[in-house]
């Protein structure tokens, strides 16, 4: 597909449901790599379920830890793959063997990890109640400043280049910081337009352009650009370019994304399955994608080229695309579709080998200056270069191999017969270390120690809500009982007294 050619025709945005991935468990988080060719979904039993988004078929299942996988994030070239699960565990993966290079133990929940959009080596770790903190692979870590002790309901990202750090509290104050000497360079504080704060509650970069958004707990979505935020330096006030919410409903947001090219905002409701878009530029709302009625929503992708869209509600992975219309004049003008059949009129000389009407060509005395057609060098994409990059050798990892997997090798009808006997491949079955002729690397584990940390508390996902409590309360009552008293079961057994 010519990926120059999807801007130039109609909306960029997707427009109907377009499907279902299984994951044959309950899908909570989801990301896609830089190309959107691989689709990482993290799943409740610890599972980490790669699709191949083209072709739609799973392309790889790490077993990767014991609990819920709470979030994921894709390294530069593809070849990595970072996960974070309710146990307080950090992982990073290689995405072709499935092996764990390094796992990271925290002392409090994890609630997001962010690989440096260009440097492999270090990654961002928000826990839960503590500051963000900037980790390199061989464990050397540092906390990020704060701007106020007391709190520590923190928010981290970094930028689209990976120099900048942005970070949000709940008193709505934002920081910038440098990414490699985690100086303060500027700082703005977020206004319900008095002097009323709000808090921070996720930012976004998108992949395109120098635009980030800021979700908030007062239900508005702010738009900012970083250049302005940075020219306004420590304590500025930068306006921002555009506000979206919803007017009718006063939505709160799970998970706000940017479109591919930036152009548009994704939000996805706290309160049911529903996908708000609006366009960036002139802030209306253009598309509202309802998925079924009682699912909450637990996360959003938006594809990084094409306008697709990823929702997880209720642990099925659902596909957002556009309506694909068959439009045969582009490829002939002069083509008609008929309702029914019609006799056709040939013209005359309409398929003469020869025609014999046409007027013959004068010769020209200049000749045509053919040049040499380069078969074997590839353009780069427009759609994957970045304007401060000089290097366009792109290896990044595009698709993984699919290995067939035989579950009955005795039942295989070619080879000899005693081959089997024998026992190789068609005799026994191999553990995967010996399917793939190696042996599984030993990861390295790494203890993180983190000061004040609280240790005590629990990741949300594994923190029922008080709706949940109630369900879980009725379901375990037994049935025409109104409690404890009433119950046989719960009624203390009365002492009796025995004579000695």
């Amino acid at each position: 597909m010519n990926l120059e050619l999807l801007e130039s025709f109609g909306q960029n945005y997707p427009e109907d449901f377009d499907g279902a991935l299984d994951c044959m468990s309950i899908a909570v988080c989801c990301q896609f790599n830089r190309r959107g060719t691989l689709l990482a979904v993290g799943c409740n039993d610890g599972r980490i379920v790669i699709w191949d988004f083209l072709t739609r078929g799973i392309a790889k299942i790490i077993t990767a830890h014991v609990h819920p996988v709470c979030s994921l994030s894709w390294s530069r070239d593809g070849y990595k793959l970072l996960s974070a699960s309710t146990d307080n565990n950090v992982a990073i993966w290689d995405v072709q063997t499935g092996d764990c290079d390094y796992r990271y133990r925290f002392p409090s929940p994890v609630l997001k990890v962010q690989f440096n959009p260009r440097q492999s080596s270090a990654f961002l770790v928000c826990p839960m109640k503590h500051a963000a903190v900037l980790v390199n692979v061989n464990g050397k870590h540092s906390t990020l400043p704060l701007d106020d002790e007391t709190d520590l309901n923190i928010v981290a990202s970094f930028d689209r280049r990976g120099m900048y750090i942005f970070t949000g509290n709940a008193r709505g104050k934002i920081l910038v910081l440098n990414a490699v000497s985690l100086k303060l360079e500027a700082s703005f504080r977020v206004t319900t337009g008095t002097s009323n704060t709000t808090a921070i509650k996720s930012i976004e970069f998108a992949r395109r352009g120098e635009c980030f958004l800021v979700n908030t707990a007062d239900r508005i979505i702010r738009v900012y650009e970083s250049g302005e935020v940075l020219a306004c330096g420590k304590d500025g006030e930068p306006e921002p370019i555009q506000k979206m919410q919803d007017l009718v409903n006063k939505t709160l947001w799970k998970k706000c994304v940017f479109s591919g090219d930036g152009e548009y905002i994704c939000a996805g409701s706290a309160r049911q399955h529903a996908l708000y878009i609006w366009e960036k530029s002139i802030g209306n709302l253009v598309k509202i994608l309802h998925g079924t009625k009682g699912e909450l929503l637990l996360d959003v992708a938006w594809h990084p080229v094409r306008p697709i869209m990823v929702s997880i509600s209720s642990g099925v992975v659902s596909v957002w695309a556009q309506n694909q219309v068959e439009n045969w004049s582009a490829f002939a003008p002069d083509f008609k579709e008929l309702d029914e059949n019609v006799e056709y009129e040939e013209r005359e000389s309409e398929f003469d080998i020869e025609d014999d009407d046409k007027t013959p060509e004068r010769p020209t005395d200049k000749e045509e200056d053919t040049g040499d057609v380069d078969v074997v060098t590839v353009d780069t994409i427009a759609a994957f270069c970045s304007s401060d990059e000089e290097d366009h050798g792109d290896t990044s990892l595009l698709f993984l191999p699919i290995t067939p997997e035989i579950e009955e090798p005795e039942e295989v009808p070619w080879g000899p017969p005693g081959e089997q006997a024998e026992g190789t491949s068609l005799g026994r079955k191999h553990s995967p270390s010996e399917q793939n002729g190696r042996k599984r690397k030993k990861t390295k584990v790494i203890d993180i120690e983190l000061e004040n940390a609280p240790y005590e508390e629990v990741h949300p996902l594994m923190n029922p809500t008080r709706k949940e409590r109630q369900q879980r309360g009725r379901a375990r009552r037994p049935a025409k009982t109104k409690g404890r008293q009433s119950d046989p079961a719960y009624r203390p057994i009365k002492k009796q007294k025995f004579d000695t």
